[in-house]
């Protein structure tokens, strides 16, 4: 057994998915404590910078979800303290939280991601339908989870959708609409995971369908060719370097109709719940929750 010092399990926060991290938190700090590891277990408030000084923690073990824990903040703090924490690091974690900026990141380097438009009060919506097309998606540059995220089928519900997203960050864009089906690669340690299939009855892959639907098909083996999921996988794996992101993360792409891959965004601190794809994809690897917790904790740095 390793001596892995006196952990800090980092969750809860204040962003809107404070549930999700808290489920995440309580299943990663219950896994790492029934294998003897000193964890303990902090929800992040104002007094963050207290709780972590007050103990002398050798490892931070991040699941907060969304804003101030995916977007640089709490890495940026952890690094200042001097306490070494999982996951990608304060720069990575920032662009990879902002789907607009990783977007435009993968379009430079080339890498397929479905075409977009920035939305403002002063926008032609009409202009954004018709270079995108029907349906679209709007999306908050700036949230996980789904959240404030629409489908469109027409101009006056765009106009709708952007004010909803809205609500939810002050940078939107409307991205094209991918016919086809979504699929997932999780990351560990530089190496993709098997890839999943994501299949929901809903419009798309929401918050109800990630967190609390029972109806939601996960696939694993995904029934992509080797050859196609191993091109997935190696997409994945660009894809995630080139943002500078290490450690552990998830990585979601679609697939169309004729068979071309098209990127979607990155999370830096995905789900540890009993929904989550990340242990999902590990166990079809042949690695436990328990085992796949400690090799995350492992890559604290």
């Amino acid at each position: 057994m390793t001596d892995w010092g006196k952990v800090a399990v980092l969750m809860g926060g204040s962003s809107a998915e404070r549930d999700i991290s808290l489920k995440s938190g309580i299943a990663v700090a219950a896994a790492l404590t029934a294998q003897g590891v000193d964890v303990t277990v902090i929800d992040v408030a104002k007094d963050i910078v207290a709780r972590l000084q007050s103990e002398n923690y050798t490892r931070a073990f991040i699941a907060l979800h969304g804003r101030g824990g995916e977007d640089g903040r709490i890495q940026a703090l952890l690094e200042f303290l001097e306490i070494p924490y999982t996951g990608s690091g304060v720069a990575a974690s920032a662009l990879a939280m902002d789907k607009l900026l990783t977007k435009q990141l993968w379009l430079a380097e080339q890498l397929p991601t479905p075409d977009y438009c920035i939305l403002q009060d002063t926008s032609d919506f009409a202009a954004v339908v018709e270079k995108l097309g029907l349906p679209l998606i709007v999306k908050p540059a700036e949230e996980g989870s789904s959240l404030g995220i629409s489908r469109v089928e027409s101009e006056q519900e765009l106009k709708a959708a952007y004010k909803k997203a809205k609500q939810y960050a002050s940078r939107i864009f409307a991205e094209q609409w991918i016919e086809g089906t979504e699929y997932t690669v999780a990351i560990l340690e530089g190496e993709a995971l098997p890839v999943i299939q994501l299949q929901t009855q809903r419009q798309f892959y929401d918050y109800q369908a990630k967190y609390i639907s029972d109806d939601t098909q996960y696939i694993c083996p995904c029934g992509l060719a080797i050859e196609q999921e191993t091109a997935c996988q190696k997409l994945a794996l660009q894809a995630f370097s080139l943002l500078g992101c290490q450690g552990w993360g998830r990585v979601d792409f679609f697939i169309d109709n004729t068979g071309n891959i098209f990127l979607i965004e990155i999370n830096t601190v995905p789900g540890m719940t009993d929904h989550s794809l990340v242990p999902m994809a590990a166990e079809q690897k042949g690695i436990h929750f328990a085992d796949l917790v400690l090799a995350i904790l492992a890559t604290a740095q």
